[in-house]
């Protein structure tokens, strides 16, 4: 699968993208972020909030406990704000 990370989640990850296989045992983007804490301090940081990141699948948003699959595109991105 395909993960791409926007504005601060990407600056606290430390990279735009990457690509990653399923982990056994994830089924949905909460297993996902569970498993993503485990890597590396970035990752916890980003997501340490859950409720402040926003998640799509192929580019539709999706709620955390949306399935997850091999060859998704996965992204997160904070809230957009406008003025």
């Amino acid at each position: 699968m395909k993960l791409v990370y926007f504005a601060w989640v990407r600056e606290r990850i430390g990279k735009s993208d990457e690509d990653l296989s399923c982990p056994e045992g994830v089924g949905d983007i909460n297993a996902l972020v569970d498993h993503l804490i485990n890597l590396a301090e970035g990752y916890k940081n980003a997501f340490e909030n859950r409720d402040k990141v926003k998640v799509a699948i192929n580019q539709n948003h999706v709620n955390w406990d949306h399935p997850v699959k091999e060859g998704d595109e996965v992204a997160f991105f904070p809230p957009v704000t406008g003025g």
